[in-house]
């Protein structure tokens, strides 16, 4: 009987299998200490592990042992000095350390809790394993890689299309260097050399023997030649295409944000907290993705990553400067043949109602219908969660009306950093089948 040992090191030097187990039998527990977890730290460390603590009932693994009120047991019992039969034992001060022995802490925690480390990986599995990008309906999207062709050396047979000319000629003539294979020139110079000799009549002897000796000698060159072909067949070089997979799954993430006066350091806090969980979530849906960051006051701008969370700016409110700036973008640099287009919009919905008309019709006929998805965030003072739909400012007002028509666009009230996930994951939760039973 064969005996098969696997000696494969574990990650890190762990017990992969029997994480993998534990992860699999303590799932709904994980996942519940995950969602504590988020909601309790800030939405820019959530890519980074954590240390889950979950209750302890329930996630022993089950195990063999004896019955205590059957079978035919022989023990040996070792004698003592110090205690006799029917001698009555003091119970040891703290519960002891017995099976199942509970103690009580003053550090909050004790015995019924247990503390698990989840590495990043495992922390982003739990947290986005019930989202969804919604509405994926771009043909390419359904195999997240495809194989091309790609150059991948040489070969020697292929194709006439894919001759390479320059390599061929380069072994044809080292070939016929290496096997000295007589010259053009050589022949020509011999060629001209008897026909000179033959056309003169008064040739002596030694013309004759001359022109014998230089006929005979052109012709065993012109024999070498062909013995040696100026291009042989070992000397085809043809270019080698390997298909090679590569990624098809491309998107580009517009962030827009309103950077006025009217936009306080809070509500610049919570934006960015929802933009770094929107990017962390696409990059783990996508093979590439490209961030545009574009600011706006009156004036709309592309700015980098640092700008854009970090520096301050004065001035009115023109959302439309944005949405203007977004299309020039994604004209210039993203075909939506190539690119899977998504928008997230962050704002304190001010505006004026001139401007909100005009936004309203960019994103009708101009960006909506290039977008998988675009989501709009309104930030609300703190504690005005309750009245969210009553207190939408103009810029909410304005896009309600467009909510109904237009399947890809959606918007949420935040009023505090706690609101960010969960809107997050109402904004993003996995839609249910088309056609599926409701």
């Amino acid at each position: 009987m064969p005996l098969f040992i696997d000696r494969r090191l574990n990650p890190r030097d762990k017990n992969f299998s029997n994480r993998q187990r534990f992860l699999r039998r303590a799932r709904e527990k994980v996942k519940k200490a995950v969602d504590r977890v988020v909601r309790e730290r800030g939405i820019a460390d959530a890519g980074k592990g954590a240390a889950v603590s979950i209750p302890a009932a329930g996630i022993d693994e089950p195990e063999f042992h004896n019955a205590e009120a059957s079978g035919d047991r022989r023990r040996p019992f070792p004698g003592n000095k110090t205690f006799v039969a029917g001698d009555l034992i003091d119970k040891p001060e703290g519960g002891g350390a017995g099976r199942g022995g509970k103690q009580a802490s003053d550090s909050g925690e004790d015995e019924d809790s247990f503390v698990f480390a989840l590495s990043a990986n495992e922390f982003l599995d739990i947290l986005f394993e019930d989202l969804e990008l919604p509405d994926l309906v771009k043909a390419s999207l359904k195999d997240t890689t495809s194989k091309e062709p790609r150059r991948a050396g040489f070969s020697n047979d292929g194709v006439t299309p894919n001759l390479n000319v320059l390599r061929t000629m380069r072994y044809s003539l080292s070939r016929r260097i290496a096997l000295r294979r007589p010259s053009e020139s050589k022949v020509k110079m011999l060629a001209d050399e008897v026909e000179r000799l033959e056309a003169d009549s008064a040739l002596d002897a030694d013309g004759r023997r001359r022109l014998l000796d230089a006929f005979a000698e052109m012709e065993g060159l012109r024999k070498l030649q062909r013995a040696i072909p100026y291009i042989d067949p070992v000397d085809l070089r043809y270019n080698r295409f390997e298909p090679k997979p590569v990624p098809r799954a491309k998107a580009v993430m517009f962030c827009l944000m309103d950077v006025s006066g009217s936009m306080g350091e809070r509500e610049k806090d919570i934006a960015k907290r929802f933009f770094i969980l929107l990017h962390l979530f696409l990059r783990r849906k996508y093979d590439r993705v490209d961030l545009v960051f574009i600011r706006h006051t009156h004036e709309a701008k592309e700015v980098d990553e640092q700008e854009f969370f970090y520096s301050r700016e004065s001035g009115g409110t023109v959302v439309s400067a944005a949405l203007t700036k977004m299309i020039e973008v994604l004209r210039a640099r993203y075909p939506v043949a190539d690119w899977n287009v998504y928008c997230a919009q962050a704002s304190d919905g001010d505006n004026s109602s001139s401007d909100t008309a005009h936004c309203l019709d960019l994103l009708s006929n101009e960006i909506l219908p290039l977008c998988q998805y675009y989501s709009y965030i309104e930030i609300l003072d703190e504690g005005l969660g309750g009245l969210a739909e009553a207190l939408g400012k103009e810029l909410w007002r304005g896009y309600a009306t467009l909510k109904p028509k237009a399947g890809n666009f959606v918007m949420k009230h935040v009023a505090g950093r706690s609101d960010i996930y969960p809107a997050f994951r109402e904004l993003f939760a996995k839609q249910p089948a088309k056609g599926a039973a409701r």
